[in-house]
């Protein structure tokens, strides 16, 4: 658990572990989970701690409260109107981001709420996201004179251009359905199955190989950013190494021998 407190004196984020998931869950239900600056340095320091504990398979994002995330904090962004505060909020903000992807365990986003402007974007940059059919995203900062120019960084590698554009330029909500439908969510269920269906994908994780997870993770967003010749080319590298690696060796050896694989590669 963090030992970070808001002002209520509890804890900004939460943490608990169980049968190889980390749970992370954003505690302002007042302010519904908006993402304060001490709030992103603890999501940060959470991270690093997760990055080198090796139980650790999977994480998993959620929300405490009746929303995800409801974007950053605009009464902590007003009451310190200068320019250095909002260039390292946006930096630090960045940063966080990025990190989810350097992350070597698959984070999956549990929304049940609304996730709105940075709480969209945040869904949009956690690997794998499930959504009860109550959840509801959006990039509302239009609304406010403020386009939500660094949620668009996820949310155009996540669905078409002109959908993401729409959404950065209207400020209209979608729901869960839709969202699923464009790209950003992986999977809608209702509430009341939302941590079953969680708990079938973290568990689907958890029983593969954690050397070849955090390898193809590393290379699944390097090759993103790449021209298709170079992609393959590292595909290709990493999947080489990938063989010659104990877990594979043992894999296929349980294939061929009908019987469950036991892992050792980290």
């Amino acid at each position: 658990m963090s030992a970070v407190l808001d002002p209520a004196n509890e804890p900004l984020v939460l943490r608990r572990d169980k049968d190889g998931v980390a749970w992370l869950t954003l505690n302002r239900p007042g302010q519904f989970n908006s993402l304060s600056r001490s709030m992103i340095e603890t999501l940060l320091a959470e991270i690093d701690r997760i990055a080198t504990d090796e139980s650790v398979r999977v994480v998993v994002l959620a929300g405490e409260g009746k929303a995800f995330c409801a974007g950053h904090d605009l009464k902590e962004m007003r009451g310190n109107h200068e320019l250095a505060f909002q260039q390292e909020l946006f930096r630090l903000c960045g940063k966080f981001m990025v990190r989810l992807t350097e992350l070597p365990q698959p984070v999956i986003a549990r929304v049940h709420g609304i996730a709105t402007a940075a709480g969209c974007q945040l869904v949009s940059m956690c690997d794998l996201a499930v959504a009860a059919d109550t959840a509801r995203f959006a990039v509302s900062g239009i609304n406010v004179g403020l386009f939500c120019a660094t949620p668009s960084v996820g949310l155009s590698r996540n669905m078409g251009r002109k959908e993401a554009f729409e959404m950065l330029v209207t400020g209209d909500f979608i729901d869960a359905a839709e969202a699923c439908r464009r790209g950003l969510v992986n999977r809608v269920v209702p509430l009341d199955r939302l941590d079953d269906e969680i708990g079938k994908l973290t568990a689907s994780i958890c029983a593969k190989s954690p050397l070849a997870i955090r390898m193809g993770k590393q290379m699944f967003y390097r090759q993103l950013e790449t021209g298709l010749e170079a992609a393959y080319q590292m595909a290709a590298e990493t999947m080489a190494c990938n063989m010659m690696a104990e877990d594979a060796v043992e894999g296929i050896d349980a294939f061929i021998a009908k019987r469950k694989p036991e892992w050792k590669g980290r």
